[in-house]
């Protein structure tokens, strides 16, 4: 403090902390520091005594939880494993989504349903052309067995369908 002038600490008792911050710039930071700096006492906790409680870092209590600390754990023990093990979406985003999936499967399978249902004049039209084809099968298969049919049969055929028309003609 011998260095200090008594002139110098009164200036700098009355001036505030604040101007002094205001008169210090950026561009001001090579300076030398002002004479009145120099005059300003180091702080009385600084001192070293012994006798003096230190204050301790407050702990928290989050961190200090055993949830937590379970959780923790287990995230590091999943990082471990691959980091596979950590869900990255929250439990009602995946719920929502699932959700979602199930109902657009079953509307899927509701249009699927109303495509596989017949009219009933769609119905009607598909057992005539049903009964058709089975007409036309069996006239294929008798063609087809008087195809195979001796000789002999094909000619007594053709004898009684001109004799039935003979009749016929007659009456």
């Amino acid at each position: 403090m011998s260095s200090c002038c008594p002139s110098a600490c009164l200036s700098v008792s009355s001036a505030s902390a604040y101007s002094d911050l205001q008169q210090h710039r950026p561009s001001d930071v090579h300076r030398r520091p002002s004479p009145a700096s120099s005059c300003v006492p180091p702080p009385d906790y600084m001192d070293g005594d012994e006798d003096l409680i230190k204050p301790k870092k407050l702990l928290n209590p989050v961190k200090t939880s055993r949830s937590h600390q379970e959780l923790h754990r287990e995230l590091l023990s999943s990082c471990r494993r691959g980091g596979s093990g950590v869900e990255t979406k929250p439990e009602l985003q995946r719920v929502l989504e699932s959700r979602k999936r199930d109902q657009l499967i079953r509307q899927r399978k509701q249009e699927e349903e109303a495509r596989k249902k017949i009219s009933p004049l769609e119905a009607e039209l598909l057992k005539r052309h049903m009964k058709l084809e089975e007409l036309e099968r069996q006239q294929e298969q008798q063609e087809e067995e008087s195809l195979r049919a001796p000789e002999f049969v094909k000619v007594r055929e053709n004898l009684r369908r001109t004799s039935f028309h003979a009749d016929e003609k007659e009456v």
